[in-house]
């Protein structure tokens, strides 16, 4: 089973965590949030991050979801890529964790390109439709 560890600003993670937990009906194992605060110093909570790393992974891998590229979380995150053991997607948003929950006892490259697919089909513009009080008209 891919663990999955997701590096974000603040509590956002907690957040999807708790969305993700709903969605799916229970708690997902093997799926961690990393806050990353204003005040910290990647070079300091590195370490940190690595211990959760160790803890998520079962034998077949981690795959890291981070918020934003370029931001601090992921440049943490990209710190940790270990190709092939540790690999790391930007831009999460729930369509993409749930994706890589769904898929996740399968390897970690079917994980990633799955989540990766899964984040970008889940964002689309929506229209209105007519409402129902209008159509009479």
């Amino acid at each position: 089973m891919i663990g999955i560890l997701i590096i974000s600003h603040g509590d956002l993670g907690d957040s999807l965590i708790h969305c993700a937990n709903h969605v799916m009906g229970k708690m997902p194992k093997y799926l961690m949030h990393f806050g990353v605060n204003i005040q910290d110093n990647p070079d300091v909570v590195i370490p940190k991050a690595l211990e959760l790393l160790r803890q998520l992974d079962r034998g077949d891998g981690v795959l890291i979801l981070s918020d934003v590229c370029g931001a601090t979380p992921c440049n943490i995150a990209s710190r940790l890529v270990s190709t092939g053991r540790v690999e790391c997607l930007a831009g999460v948003n729930l369509s993409m964790l749930v994706r890589a929950l769904t898929y996740r006892n399968e390897s970690l490259e079917v994980v990633v390109e799955k989540a990766l697919t899964g984040g970008k089909e889940g964002v689309m513009r929506i229209f209105s439709r007519p409402s129902d009080a209008t159509q009479g008209d």
